[in-house]
């Protein structure tokens, strides 16, 4: 498994690897407990964490970037528990590892989630990322990846 597999789908906690998709859904597994599941396309949206980027004051920075700047302030910074940590806490925790957070459109909720993230891809290894992609020549190196949408810059809001 791999951190390009790892998906989040609509109306269901946790992340899940995709494991094939189908023309009226995908079968996934849960990262958390392994679990084979069918979801339906009717029901839940699948988006790759590859492709999740965070609003920031500036440009929007990928998922994965969050994650590299959690793992390398982890010795200095502890990691606060998502479930039972004050909201100013956590706003305080993501300022000290990205202080270029839109406090605006990056809500505490989605902070919560991307701590249980973080926790269930460190637990399984995954927080491996692949180098950036080399520019191809033509392209503008500061345009946003195709198919990358933004949301927390996203279709769907994380839930």
């Amino acid at each position: 498994m791999e951190y390009r597999e790892i998906v989040a789908v609509t109306g269901l906690s946790g992340l899940y690897q995709l494991l094939t998709t189908k023309s009226d859904g995908a079968i996934v597994r849960n990262v958390a407990d392994k679990t084979t599941k069918f979801i339906s396309a009717r029901q839940h949206n699948v988006t790759p964490l590859e492709s999740i980027e965070v609003y920031t004051t500036g440009e929007n920075v990928r998922l994965n970037l969050v994650f590299q700047k959690m793992l390398e302030q982890e010795a200095t910074i502890p990691l606060i528990d998502a479930k039972n940590a004050d909201n100013a806490a956590i706003k305080n925790y993501f300022k000290s590892i990205f202080p270029e957070f839109d406090e605006d459109r990056v809500y505490v909720s989605d902070m919560k989630k991307m701590l249980k993230w973080y926790e269930l891809l460190k637990i399984n290894d995954l927080l491996r990322f692949e180098a950036e992609e080399e520019v191809v020549e033509g392209e503008d190196p500061t345009a946003p990846a195709a198919g990358g949408d933004a949301a927390v810059a996203q279709e769907e809001p994380i839930k």
